[in-house]
C-alpha cells in the first residue's frame, strides 16, 4: 500500500510494508544511495540517517517508526555543522575506502549540532557505533575537532 514519507525535505510516495527496514526504502525505491548497508544489526553505522535531528540505523527503522517524521540522509543533509564537517573530512582527507563515511559524517554532524565542542571522551561515545574498517578513527576524531573550530569562527 502507498504511503508519504518526508525525506530530504520532499514527500515521497513509497510502495513498501510497515515492517520494511528503511534502509531498503532509500536504497532501493527512492535511488538514495549514499547510506549504505553494512551488517544489518545497527552495529556499525554505516546506514546512519537523521530522523527528526537524530541519528538512527535506517537498516532497523522501520516504514511504521518514521511515518509523519522528517528523514534526512546524506544527499540531504545542510546547514552549518553540515558544512563544517564535509569541509574538514576534505581538508585533512579522512576517507580511505570511502564505505563507511557517510554514516560516519551523519553521526558527526548529530554530534556537533548537539555540541559545539566536545571533548576526545565525547566523540568517541558519540561515534562509537561507527565502524570504519580502514581504522581512520583518529582522522575522523581530528576532523570532528576541526568541525567544530570551524563553526566556532
Amino acid at each position: 500500500m502507498p504511503q508519504t514519507i518526508t525525506i530530504n525535505g520532499k514527500e515521497r510516495q513509497v510502495d513498501a510494508a510497515d515492517d520494511t527496514p528503511l534502509l531498503w526504502i532509500i536504497r532501493d525505491e527512492l535511488n538514495l544511495t549514499g547510506t549504505k548497508f553494512g551488517c544489518g544489526v545497527a552495529a556499525c553505522g554505516a546506514c546512519t540517517i537523521h530522523v527528526d535531528g537524530q541519528p538512527m540505523r535506517s537498516c532497523q527503522a522501520r516504514l511504521s517508526m518514521v511515518r509523519g517524521k522528517n528523514i534526512t540522509t546524506i544527499e540531504g543533509i545542510e546547514g552549518k555543522a553540515a558544512t563544517a564537517v564535509q569541509s574538514a573530512w576534505r581538508e585533512l582527507n579522512v576517507v580511505q575506502c570511502g564505505y563507511c563515511q557517510s554514516g560516519q559524517i551523519m553521526s558527526a554532524i548529530a554530534l556537533l549540532e548537539d555540541n559545539k565542542n566536545p571533548s576526545d571522551a565525547e566523540i568517541d561515545s558519540a561515534m562509537s557505533g561507527n565502524a570504519c574498517r580502514c581504522a581512520t578513527y583518529q582522522r575522523i576524531r581530528k576532523a570532528i575537532h576541526l568541525a567544530a573550530e570551524k563553526l566556532e569562527a
